[in-house]
C-alpha cells in the first residue's frame, strides 16, 4: 500500500497490486480515533512504546493488544497513536530499581516486607494504589530496592531476563531442551517472564553412551570403575573398553557410563583356534572354511546349540587333522598352484590332504593342510626302487634280493647305511626280486599310477583276491617294477542291471547312499525300482547302479511327521544337509526315511518324515 498525498484528514490509499485507490480517515488509518470498546483502556503511543511493553506494562500479552485493535500494525506505532488496552487486569506500577512480585495465597505485606528486607512503607510507596488489606492472589506489586532470590541451580547458569527473552530462545541460546529449562525453574511462569527476573539454565546433558548388550549406569555419589566392576560382576578392563574417553579419576555425580554385559567363560581350545561368532556364520561354513567337520567343531564345544549361535559367541576351532604335514592360513593371493611350488609338493597332494576345499574359492583366514614333501626318488636304471620299512637294513635287503651290500651302497650315493628312515626310498640295484608263487594265476609287474583296486576292476577280480595271492603285499605301497601274482579265478561278473531311461554308475571309493543320492537327485525308492537286489544299507565300491529319472511320491509310514519351515532353509547349505544336522541324524538314514523324495524334494512347506529316535 502507498500513501499518495494527504489533505486535511484524509489520505488516498493505493493498492499496488490491484490498482485501487481508497480514501480513507486519518484517525481510522492511525488509530487516532480514540475510541475503544467497553472494558478497555486507551493509551496514547510515546516515543519508544511497543506492544510487548504495554503488554509488560498493564500486565496482559501482546495477543489480547493486537486482537482488540484489528488492523493495528506493531511493527510500525505512531507517537500520538491511540491504543486500546485490554482492561482485564490493572496495570503494574512502575517498578524501576526492584523488581515485580505476584501475590500467592497467604501473602500479606508485612511477611513480604520480612521475606525481601524492605519496610511496609516502602511497598505502600512503591504501590500507591495498593489496598494493603485487600491483596489479590495474582496481583502484581512492585518490591522496590530488593534483588528477588536466586533459584537454586546446581550445575547450571543463572540468567537475568532481559527484554525479548523467552525460554524457547534461551534453549536455543544454551543448548538445552525447552522441558530441562522447565523443569529446573518450578512456579516460573514461562509466558509471563518479567525483566530482571533470574532463572536457571540447567547444565546440557551429554549424550549418552552407546552401549550395545550392556548396562547404562548414571554415576551417584561414591561410586568407582572398580566398585562398578564388582557390583555388576564384570572386569574393571572391560568398563574402561566401553567407555574410552571417560577419567575414571573424575566421575561425576549424573554421569552416564556404559556397563558391558559380562563375558561368559571362554571354552578350553588345546591346539586350536577361538572363534567369535560373526553375523551369517553356520557351523557348517566355519567347518569348511577352517578344513575340520562338523563333528569335529561338536566335540570341541560341548553343550553348544549349532542351531542357535550368538553374534558374539566365542566356540573352539580344533586344529584340523594334518599328520605329518604343516597347517598353513591362507593369505591374500594364495593359490593351490602357488603353494604347491613353495611347499615342493604337487597340487594333487594338497587336494588330497584337504577333501571338500574349493581351490578356486580359497578364503583368508581359512586353514588347510600342506602335506610332508616326498623327497625325490633315486635313479635307478635297471633296478627296483624300494621303500625302507621298519626293522630293514642293508645287510637284510641285500640277502633277500640276492645282492651284495656294496652294490647297493654304489646305487644310493650319500646313503647313511646306520640310519634307514622308515618311508625313505632307495635303489635296490640290477637284482630280480624273488617272484610270488602264483599257481593257476599271473604275475604282473607294478607299473606308475597302478592300484590294487584299479587292477582289480581290469582283471575282474576282487580286492581280497589280490591281497590273499600276495601275503604281505602293502597295498598302500606299491612300487614301480614290484611282481605281485593276479590270480586267474575270476570272480563271476555280476550282470549289468537292466536301466532303460536312466544311467549306469559305478560306486566309487568314498560313495554312500547320501552322496548318490545327491549327485544324482533321486530317492531311495527310484534306486530300488530298478535295482531289485540293491542292498541300501550296503554300498560297495565297484558296484553298478541304474541311476533311473527321479518320481517324487509321498512319505512311509512307521516316522513322525514334520513340516519344514524357512528356518530350516539356510542359504549356504542344502536343507537335507540342514535337518540331518538339526535331528542329529546322517543323510542316508532321513533319505531312507523319505524313499521318494529327492534331495531336492526337501523344501519349505514340504512334509517329511523324520525317524524315531
Amino acid at each position: 500500500m502507498k500513501t499518495i498525498s494527504n489533505y486535511r484528514f484524509h489520505c488516498i490509499v493505493y493498492n499496488e497490486q490491484s490498482l485501487e485507490r481508497k480514501v480513507v480517515n486519518m484517525y481510522d488509518f492511525y488509530g487516532l480515533s480514540g475510541k475503544c470498546p467497553s472494558g478497555s483502556i486507551s493509551h496514547t503511543i510515546r516515543s519508544g512504546d511497543t506492544l510487548y511493553k504495554l503488554a509488560q506494562q498493564y500486565n496482559t500479552t501482546v495477543e489480547a493488544i493486537i486482537a482488540i485493535n484489528p488492523g493495528i500494525n506493531p511493527n510500525n506505532l505512531q507517537i500520538g497513536q491511540i491504543v486500546c488496552i485490554p482492561a482485564s487486569a490493572p496495570p503494574k506500577p512502575p517498578c524501576s530499581g526492584g523488581f515485580y512480585y505476584t501475590i500467592k495465597a497467604g501473602d500479606t505485606l508485612y511477611n513480604l516486607a520480612n521475606r525481601y528486607n524492605v519496610t511496609v512503607t516502602d511497598i505502600l510507596r512503591a504501590n500507591p494504589f495498593i489496598d494493603p488489606n485487600n491483596l489479590q492472589i495474582g496481583q502484581v506489586i512492585c518490591i522496590p530496592g530488593a534483588v528477588p532470590p536466586q533459584p537454586s541451580c546446581p550445575g547450571g547458569t543463572l540468567h537475568t531476563i532481559r527484554a525479548g527473552d523467552t525460554f524457547y530462545k534461551l534453549s536455543i541460546q544454551y543448548g538445552v531442551s525447552l522441558e530441562s529449562i522447565l523443569k529446573a525453574n518450578p512456579g516460573v511462569d514461562p509466558n509471563n517472564l518479567q525483566i530482571g527476573q533470574v532463572v536457571c539454565i540447567p547444565a546440557h546433558t551429554p549424550p549418552q553412551p552407546s552401549c550395545p548388550g550392556g548396562t547404562l549406569h548414571t554415576i551417584r555419589a561414591g561410586d568407582t570403575f572398580y566398585k562398578l566392576s564388582i557390583q555388576y560382576k564384570v572386569s574393571l578392563e572391560s568398563i574402561l573398553r566401553a567407555n574410552p574417553g571417560v577419567d575414571p579419576n573424575n566421575l561425576q555425580i549424573g554421569q552416564v557410563v556404559c556397563i558391558p554385559a559380562a563375558t561368559p567363560p571362554q571354552p578350553l581350545c588345546p591346539g586350536g583356534t577361538l572363534y567369535t561368532i560373526r553375523a551369517g556364520d553356520t557351523i557348517y561354513n566355519l567347518a569348511n572354511r577352517y578344513n575340520v567337520s562338523v563333528d569335529d567343531i561338536l566335540r570341541a564345544n560341548p553343550g553348544i546349540d549349532p542351531n542357535n549361535l550368538q553374534i558374539g559367541q566365542v566356540i573352539c576351532i580344533p586344529a584340523p587333522r594334518c599328520p605329518g604335514g604343516t597347517l598353513y592360513t591362507i593369505r591374500a593371493g594364495d593359490t593351490i598352484y602357488n603353494l604347491a611350488n613353495r611347499y615342493n609338493v604337487s597340487v594333487n597332494d594338497i587336494l588330497k590332504a584337504n577333501p571338500g576345499i574349493d581351490p578356486n574359492n580359497l578364503q583368508i583366514g581359512q586353514v588347510i593342510c600342506i602335506p610332508a614333501a616326498t623327497p625325490p626318488q633315486p635313479s635307478c636304471p635297471g633296478g627296483m626302487l624300494y621303500t625302507i620299512k621298519a626293522g630293514d637294513t642293508i645287510y637284510n635287503l641285500a640277502n633277500r634280493y640276492n645282492v651284495s651290500v656294496d652294490d647297493i651302497l654304489r646305487a644310493n650315493p650319500g646313503i647313511d647305511p646306520n640310519n634307514l628312515q622308515i618311508g625313505q626310498v632307495i635303489c635296490i640295484p640290477a637284482a630280480t626280486p624273488p617272484q610270488p608263487s602264483c599257481p593257476g594265476g599271473m604275475l604282473y609287474t607294478i607299473k606308475a599310477g597302478d592300484t590294487i583296486y584299479n587292477l582289480a576292476n581290469r582283471y575282474n577280480v576282487s580286492v581280497d583276491d589280490i591281497l590273499k595271492a600276495n601275503p604281505g603285499i602293502d597295498p598302500n605301497n606299491l612300487q614301480i617294477g614290484q611282481v605281485i601274482c593276479i590270480p586267474c579265478m575270476p570272480a563271476p561278473t555280476p550282470p549289468q542291471p537292466s536301466c532303460p531311461g536312466g544311467t549306469l554308475y559305478t560306486i566309487m571309493e568314498g560313495d554312500n547312499l547320501g552322496s548318490i543320492l545327491i549327485k544324482f537327485n533321486i530317492s531311495v525308492n527310484d534306486l530300488i525300482s530298478v535295482n531289485p537286489n540293491f542292498d541300501p544299507h550296503k554300498i560297495v565300491a565297484g558296484q553298478k547302479l541304474c541311476i533311473p529319472p527321479h518320481k517324487s511320491g509321498i512319505c512311509p509310514s512307521g516316522t513322525n511327521p514334520y513340516l519344514i519351515t524357512s528356518h530350516d532353509a539356510p542359504q549356504e547349505k542344502l536343507v537335507v544337509a540342514h535337518l540331518a544336522m538339526k535331528f542329529k541324524i546322517s543323510i542316508s538314514d532321513l533319505m531312507l526315511a523319505n524313499p521318494n523324495l529327492a534331495p531336492s524334494d526337501f523344501t519349505v512347506g514340504m512334509k517329511i518324515c523324520v525317524p524315531s529316535k
